[in-house]
């Protein structure tokens, strides 16, 4: 069964809504963004969500010195890395214990890539959904963002069938998250498809 991450989370309330839901994966994006958090933000909530729930940190271009003081404050378990990183940053990152996805805009996913998910997103928070029928289908754990809703995401999973699904601003309402946006998006990715 596909698992479900909800990202660009920065309230209590916002955490309150993934546990309920029971979310898989929570993000906290510390790229320059409206979702950005700083650590001490991010360790609060970190504190109130369950602990089955693993973490997520959001990076464009950050230096592997700056993850790895994050990870090692206890506020992640995975490091999702857009823009440029090298093998070695991601073995570097994996070496220390963390998870690493790297993300790849559209469909230009790099199989050489050494990360434990490969992420194929429609860019940096654009909202836009991607020529679902376009992704190629890898046998690797793969990640499916951008332009993801409540509405189209039973579909998206049928035709590309990913490991996990990834939403940010799908699940919002007026610019914040919508818990029972959440609850229906998970509800919706996660329901078994009768064929």
């Amino acid at each position: 069964m596909v698992q479900v991450k909800i990202c660009g989370l920065m309230k209590p309330d916002d955490i309150l809504a993934v546990n309920a839901a029971e979310a898989d994966f929570a993000g906290f994006v510390f790229a320059p963004s409206r979702h950005q958090i700083s650590l001490a933000r991010a360790l609060t909530l970190k504190k109130l969500l369950n602990p089955k729930i693993k973490t997520v940190g959001v990076f464009v271009n950050e230096s592997m010195d700056e993850i790895l003081a994050i990870y090692k404050a206890g506020v992640i378990d995975i490091a999702q890395l857009h823009g440029k990183s090298t093998p070695g940053d991601i073995t570097r990152l994996q070496r220390a214990g963390l998870k690493v996805i790297q993300v790849f805009e559209r469909q230009s996913i790099d199989l050489a890539s050494t990360a434990d998910y490969l992420m194929v997103d429609s860019g940096k928070g654009s909202g836009q959904l991607l020529d679902l029928k376009a992704i190629p289908h890898i046998n690797r754990p793969l990640i499916l963002a951008g332009g993801l809703t409540p509405q189209n995401v039973r579909q998206a999973v049928q035709l590309v069938q990913p490991d996990i699904v990834d939403v940010s601003s799908g699940v919002e309402s007026d610019g914040h998250k919508d818990a029972d946006k959440i609850i229906q998006f998970i509800k919706n990715a996660k329901e078994e498809v009768l064929l």
